[in-house]
C-alpha cells in the first residue's frame, strides 16, 4: 500500500489523499451506531460514531481484514456542524478504534440517512496484501 501525496501540496489532516494498493478487496456496507440487535445505545454522534467504527471493524475482521488493510473511507452525516465541532473526540476516538492509519476520505452532510436514529454512517473498502 503507498501513500499518494503529490510534492509541495500541504499535509491533509487526518486523511490521506490517495492510497495505492493490491490484493483481496473487502467491501464494508454503510456502519451506522448501533449495536449487534440494530439498537442505538447512544444518541449522540460521538457515541455513534464509535460504535460505527467498531461495527466496521468487526465486519473486517469477518473478512479476514485489520483497520490498517483500509485504503477508502466515506461518512455520511446528518449534521455538519456537529461534526466539525466535535472533530477533537471523533479524532480520539478514531486512533483508538482504527488505530493511526488514515486512508483517504470522504464525509458528505446528506439530509438524512435511511435509519431515523443514525447520526453518521460509515462505509470502507479494504485491500488485504
Amino acid at each position: 500500500m503507498d501513500i499518494l501525496h503529490p510534492p509541495g501540496w500541504a499535509r491533509p489532516k487526518g486523511y490521506s489523499n490517495g492510497i495505492a494498493a493490491s490484493g483481496r478487496m473487502v467491501f464494508v456496507s454503510g456502519m451506522v451506531g448501533w449495536d449487534e440487535q440494530e439498537r442505538f445505545q447512544a444518541t449522540d454522534l460521538i457515541g455513534q460514531v464509535r460504535r460505527a467504527l467498531a461495527n466496521v471493524v468487526a465486519v473486517l475482521k469477518e473478512g479476514g481484514a485489520q483497520p490498517e488493510h483500509i485504503v477508502r473511507m466515506t461518512w455520511y452525516l446528518r449534521d455538519k456542524r456537529a461534526y466539525l465541532a466535535a472533530g477533537r473526540e471523533i479524532g480520539a476516538a478514531y486512533r483508538e478504534i482504527i488505530g493511526k492509519h488514515f486512508p483517504a476520505m470522504t464525509a458528505i452532510e446528506v439530509t438524512d440517512l435511511i435509519e431515523d436514529a443514525a447520526l453518521v454512517e460509515i462505509e470502507v473498502t479494504a485491500v488485504l496484501p
